[in-house]
Formats: structure tokens, sequence, C-alpha cells
């Protein structure tokens, strides 16, 4: 955690092997805690696989624990979406598409 105050209520993370899809999945999660004052990410060069996230918080409150958080509920959505395709997937009425050689 680069760039952390000592209470961790701003912090700016450095997360591994990821880019804009969960940059901006994960920025729209965070911001969506009213306790979050700012959120933001980049994507330091093209040529570095990874992305920096910025969180700063109201009241000293921690900056990881909104991050953990919202990683948690960004993995809810997800399985909620992965559970509502196999359900529509399994009902088998759904448009067809044949490709044409």
């Amino acid at each position: 955690m680069a760039g952390a105050a000592p209470d961790l209520s701003a912090a700016t993370f450095q997360i591994f092997d990821e880019s804009h899809t969960i940059g901006n999945a994960l920025r729209w999660m965070i911001m969506k805690n009213p306790k979050v004052e700012f959120c933001g990410y980049s994507v330091p060069h093209p040529s570095e696989n990874l992305i920096q996230l910025r969180i700063q918080m109201y009241d000293g409150l921690s900056s990881l624990n909104a991050l953990l958080e919202a990683l948690t509920n960004l993995d809810a959505v997800c399985e909620t979406v992965e559970n509502k395709y196999h359900s529509s997937l399994a009902t088998n009425d759904y448009e067809r598409w044949e490709e044409r050689s």
C-alpha cells in the first residue's frame, strides 16, 4: 500500500494482473459505499500489468475494509449474474444463431 495514512483512511492499493475491466467495476462498487469520500483507479502504463486504486474514507474509517467489502459485494453480483445466466440457459428458450461458412 503506497501513500497510506497511518489509520488507513486513505491508501493506494496496487492490484497486479488486472486492468480497466476490474478497475472500473471495483471503483463503481466502492463508490456505492456512502462512507467513501473518493475512489479512483489508474493503469500507470500499458506495459505494466497492474492497476492502482486510491480510496479515501470519511471519519478516519479504514479504506482496506471498504476495499474488502467492495470485493465481496462485486463477487456476489458476479455470482448472481452467473446464476441467472445458467437459469436462463436451462430453459432452452433463447435465440439461436448459426454461423455460415
